[in-house]
């Protein structure tokens, strides 16, 4: 899982390469009026929300006249989106200072591009200094304007220069060469990895058996509808993503896992940044964004091998754009193109705290209002949403609370992680899970973790900005919990293991997540194959060359794309498509022949913090638990309409 922040100088190492970035430099003052390209984004209010609303669980619901009738983008602007007049008048307004605008499909918002000056001239911003906060960005609209917005997501307005005589420096030498920009959106890298290297002299069906789809496929019965002929034929499946990739590194992981190596079915589309300035900067060196970006299409790609793939990317030419518009920039273009009938994601903006939220004229709350309208719309249009839940427990913020990444929408699948079985002898010690369980791992990590105070685990709990959805509540196990104090936080964003942890429990009162879980462990994980620039640094000089790296990885990151997958391998032969999963799965765990594996044990199956409850349906760890989807491919197709 990638959290995107930014603000600083990153310098990390990630399974032996370093990333070198720059952070996003909105503070920096330039002397003239910064003509800087930047993207924003203004979210509008749904026509009528309550309707809307409505609207989407009866897609679902067999029982509703409305079942399965999905909408276009168009009959969702007529039916819930703002009017062509509005918007119109919107657009006109924002031209009259040089600002190219574009309607999403659907009527929901406009993507505003054009320099940061005349932005900040349209929107009347105006910096405002704020406790706790970097700072905040204040905007001003004509009345008839404003009356719709949700959010205005990506104005900066810099702080003022003060008229204080600047002390005379010597001159600096100009530098032969400027530096190269390095862009990096990214402040941390959240993909674990192992140390493990997979068996390249194995090929085929069995390196997949053993590092690749094949093992997800047999793992979670996915393989008996590859039996049926069902590979993803005839559907799309979309990525967001926050970087760019090599589509040679995609046709050497199909060779080596034996998947069709034609890489015309992968489809590229720059939402922020142009084509060639993005590959130009991702050429430069390996980043911790490609990593992600390869993983996430290698693992829905082999997994759904007769789909094709569009991955969006958000992935800015400079520093101007702010990573919330970025990410919504490229959500929303996926859902108002309406070609992916499902869509996964392993980036997010930041996490659901206020002091770590990146965007200066968008409250977090305004943020996540226009993010639920926006997935609503996916909903209403039939596109099923999958959401990585992140890679280190309940705490994905260098806080020591429960944070999470943004969004904890409830119109998508929050997808948790869980270890496989396995015994391995790792730092002299043996370890043996017996059974699939949570994945919470503070038994088989290394010297080096421990004393970086950094222990993987699936992300859940519960969510600071969505209330409980409807499908959850009266589900055994939601809004109750039991938990582990396996963790003791100790500041700066590192943990020691607690070694009398207590045993907590209590009550939730907002929407639970994740949803449902798959393998995600470093250990029991996934091959990566990569390539790219690496840099090293001896003594104090820094080298960079060519390399070549497969690795085994683990994640959240792995999972998402690998559950979009197999809800295309599902719509592969079906007349409308499953849409939005939640309601459907939460009934069907509740039903005699559900789906859907439990791990409700409260011992050793913990994801740092919640455990298993035993004789429930539902836990804060893994959700409604693993999948069946021979069976879940059945329940969806069993649902009829009455009427």
């Amino acid at each position: 899982m990638i959290i995107l922040r930014g603000k600083q100088l990153i310098i990390a190492t990630l399974s032996g390469f370093l990333v070198l970035g720059t952070g996003f430099t909105a503070n920096a003052r330039a002397k003239k009026a910064d003509n800087r390209s930047t993207v924003v984004n203004v979210a509008f209010k749904a026509s009528n929300e309550n309707d809307l609303t409505n609207y989407v669980y009866d897609t679902v619901d067999p029982n509703s006249a409305n079942y399965h009738k999905y909408l276009s983008p168009s009959e969702f602007a007529q039916k819930f989106g703002q009017s062509d007049s509005y918007l119109s008048s919107f657009r006109s307004y924002l031209n009259r200072y040089h600002l190219s605008t574009y309607a999403y499909p659907g009527n929901l918002s406009l993507k505003i591009r054009g320099t940061k000056a005349n932005v900040n001239k349209a929107f009347k911003a105006k910096y405002v200094k704020e406790k706790g906060h970097e700072s905040k960005t204040t905007y001003k609209l004509p009345g008839k304007l404003s009356k719709q917005v949700v959010a205005v997501i990506g104005v900066y307005a810099p702080k003022p220069k003060t008229k204080k005589a600047a002390k005379k420096t010597p001159a600096k030498k100009k530098s032969a060469k400027k530096a190269a920009y390095i862009p990096s959106i990214l402040k941390s890298a959240d993909v674990p990895v192992s140390d493990n290297k997979p068996n390249t002299n194995v090929t085929g069906n069995a390196f997949s058996k053993k590092y690749g789809a094949l093992k997800f496929a047999d793992r979670y019965q996915l393989n008996n509808l590859y039996d049926k002929g069902l590979q993803g034929q005839g559907q799309r499946i979309g990525i967001i993503s926050h970087a760019d990739f090599r589509i040679g590194d995609i046709k050497t992981y199909w060779e080596q896992t034996g998947v069709n190596t034609d890489t015309s079915r992968i489809h590229r589309i720059y939402t922020v940044g142009g084509e060639k300035a993005v590959q130009k900067i991702s050429g430069r060196l390996m980043t911790p964004g490609q990593l992600e970006a390869s993983l996430d299409v290698q693992s829905a790609s082999s997994v759904a091998p007769k789909a094709n793939i569009d991955v969006y990317i958000a992935e800015p030419s400079n520093d101007a754009t702010t990573t919330p518009s970025a990410h919504y920039t490229a959500f929303m273009s996926a859902i108002s193109d309406n070609d992916d009938k499902q869509i996964s994601t392993s980036f997010g903006p930041s996490v659901e705290t206020n002091s770590e939220w990146p965007d200066h004229s968008s409250t977090l709350k305004q943020y996540n209002h226009a993010y639920n309208l926006m997935l609503e719309q996916a909903a209403a249009q039939g596109i099923s949403v999958f959401r990585a839940s992140g890679d280190y427990g309940r705490s994905e913020s260098p806080t020591g609370k429960e944070n999470h990444v943004v969004s904890t929408s409830p119109y998508q699948v929050i997808v948790g992680g869980t270890t496989l079985p396995y015994t391995k002898i790792l730092h002299n010690k043996l370890i043996k899970v017996a059974k699939e369980r949570a994945w919470g791992d503070t038994y088989s990590v290394s010297p080096a973790e421990i004393k970086a105070g950094v222990f993987p685990g699936s992300g859940g709990g519960f969510s600071a900005l969505n209330p409980t959805p409807r499908y959850q509540l009266g589900v055994p196990g939601v809004n109750t919990f039991r938990a582990i104090e396996a963790l003791k936080y100790v500041g700066n964003g590192r943990y020691t293991i607690n070694k009398n942890p207590k045993v907590i429990t209590g009550t939730g009162h907002s929407r639970n997540l994740p949803d449902v879980a798959g393998n995600a462990d470093t250990q029991t994980g996934y091959a990566t194959y990569f390539s790219g620039n690496q840099a090293s640094i001896k003594g104090k000089s820094l080298s960079i060359k060519p390399a070549k790296i497969w690795m085994v990885g683990g994640g959240t990151s792995y999972t998402s794309p690998q559950m979009a997958a197999a809800n295309a391998v599902m719509n592969g032969d079906r007349s409308t498509p499953i849409g939005f999963w939640n309601p459907q799965i939460y009934k069907f765990a509740q039903q005699p022949d559900t789906p859907f594996n439990v791990l409700d044990d409260a011992n050793n199956n913990n994801n740092l913090y919640y455990t298993g409850q035993p004789g429930t349906l539902y836990n804060q760890a893994t959700g409604l638990g693993t999948i069946n989807f021979e069976k879940l491919y059945q329940k969806f197709n069993s649902e009829s309409p009455s009427n």
